[in-house]
């Protein structure tokens, strides 16, 4: 036995009657698909379903397998604390994954849990695969395996899903995987969460994959570009595909539709068997290799466009991780050291600036000034890359394994500017310094992915002051940018 069928569906709690009280007919699309991936969960008569859900405990750097031997959950947080589930865990597939895990070297385990309570991505799909049961006049006999998603790459998710596959092989379990998943939460202007025009366009996207069945375009997505389309449910099903991996499968969308503007997606993938019962091999489907072979040449790409300045970032960091030492830019500069094209004005001018480091789309570091305190603005982004890359409180200091995946910003900025009220803002243009004057301060870069309003860009960064917006007597200074990447 092994993976006998992977579904992709959405969770909108209001689909449970309980909670929606009627607006959940506005969604009947999903609930006519979602019915129907019950019914053939059903009649596939899983011995185990593996959810993997973006509301299960999750960290930044580590894939949370969920412990113990049952769960139990409810829709209370929604006004419905009578809709309840409970299910058992099958906690020999979860300690072979765990142990998988370790022994692949994968971060990812049963480490760490904060919370045991089901959440509602996985009782969203539990809801309908029980019904489907009772229709059918049968008990739900099948474990759970529940699995959260993190901060980690696209092939860290994708080999995830290929560790539930072997275990499924291993233990010989008949398993159903469901990847729990809205897609665009902004599709629509008087939507919950706005419109971003990469909303659609995402959905668009991840909707061909489904239908396709090719589904590497789930892990080369543009991490920024999914961010803005404030996606939910990517690295579920990255982790889906891991569990397809090179199993020739047919794929179908069973519905789309986004009328709350959040895109819900409902697809089905069934692997092929062969005469003798064996899953069906597809060398081609091995989208680990396709995805690797992609991010490095992604990444040579990205080095050989970088500006100048970026590049000198860049070689600021990376010596002193190797070679424990700062460079001097003029020392560099008369050796042949830097950047072909660096401008000779930065030798002279002053400025502030941020260095901003990610790592598989996700903040690795950030630090600047915002006004210049060295010589010149060379010496200031020599000197906030190595702080980016080595003492922002929020990260361990980078690595030499990991110098060869950073993504480098370099932001100039102009000096600040002190305005009166909040009309004078644009999260787009202007960065944002609250300040107060017994001396807390916060700030924040324009142009942030997924930061489009002037109140969202106040509230991060008061937080980041530790200032309370309501309460304390704060003022305003704004800046502009010049980004190079």
């Amino acid at each position: 036995m092994s993976i006998v069928a992977a579904f992709a569906v959405p969770h909108p709690p209001l689909i449970i009657p309980a909670v929606g009280h009627g607006r959940e007919r506005e969604i009947q699309a999903t609930i006519d698909a979602y019915r129907e991936v019950g019914r053939r969960i059903a009649g596939l008569s899983p011995q185990t379903i593996v959810i993997s859900s973006p509301h299960a405990t999750m960290y930044l750097d580590y894939i949370h397998v969920s412990p113990g031997s049952e769960a139990t959950g409810s829709f209370a947080q929604f006004g419905a604390p009578d809709a309840r589930f409970r299910v058992a865990y099958d906690t020999a597939f979860v300690h072979r994954l765990d142990a998988e895990a370790r022994l692949r070297g994968l971060s990812a385990g049963t480490a760490g849990e904060r919370d045991p309570s089901l959440d509602h991505a996985t009782m969203v799909p539990l809801h309908f695969i029980r019904q489907a049961y009772r229709e059918a006049g049968r008990t739900p006999d099948f474990q759970v395996v529940r699995i959260g998603l993190s901060g980690l790459s696209p092939a860290e998710h994708y080999r995830m899903g290929t560790l539930v596959q072997h275990v499924a092989d291993e233990l010989d379990r008949r398993v159903v995987y469901v990847a729990s998943g809205d897609l665009s939460h902004k599709l629509t202007a008087d939507g919950p969460y706005g419109y971003a025009a990469e909303g659609p366009q995402f959905d668009r996207k991840v909707c061909a994959s489904f239908s396709s069945g090719d589904l590497l375009p789930l892990l080369t997505m543009d991490r920024g570009f999914a961010e803005r389309a404030a996606e939910c449910g990517l690295r579920s099903f990255q982790i889906m595909a891991g569990a397809l991996d090179r199993r020739r499968i047919t794929s179908e969308l069973l519905s789309y539709e986004g009328p709350f503007g959040v895109g819900y997606g409902v697809a089905a993938f069934v692997p092929l068997v062969g005469a003798d019962g064996a899953p069906m091999t597809d060398p081609a489907r091995d989208l680990l290799s396709a995805y690797e072979t992609w991010h490095a040449r992604d990444m040579a790409d990205r080095r050989a466009a970088e500006d100048p300045l970026v590049s000198l970032a860049r070689v600021a960091l990376e010596t002193y991780v190797r070679e424990g030492r700062a460079i001097d830019p003029r020392d560099e500069l008369a050796a042949g050291r830097l950047p072909k094209g660096l401008p000779d004005e930065l030798l002279g001018t002053r400025a502030g600036c941020f260095v901003s480091l990610k790592k598989d789309g996700e903040l690795r570091g950030c630090i600047g000034t915002t006004e210049p305190v060295r010589g010149c603005l060379a010496d200031e982004i020599c000197g906030n890359a190595v702080s980016a890359g080595t003492r922002d409180p929020r990260f361990s200091p980078v690595t030499a394994s990991e110098l060869p995946e950073l993504v480098y910003d370099v932001d100039v900025l102009s000096e600040p500017e002190r305005v009166e009220t909040v009309d004078e803002l644009d999260a787009r243009r202007y960065g944002v310094i609250v300040w107060t004057t017994d001396g807390r301060r916060g700030l924040l870069l324009p142009d942030l992915d997924g930061v489009d309003s002037v109140d969202e860009q106040l509230r991060i960064a008061a937080r980041k002051g530790g200032i309370d917006l309501r309460g304390d007597d704060w003022h305003l200074q704004r800046f502009e940018v010049v980004r190079h990447t």
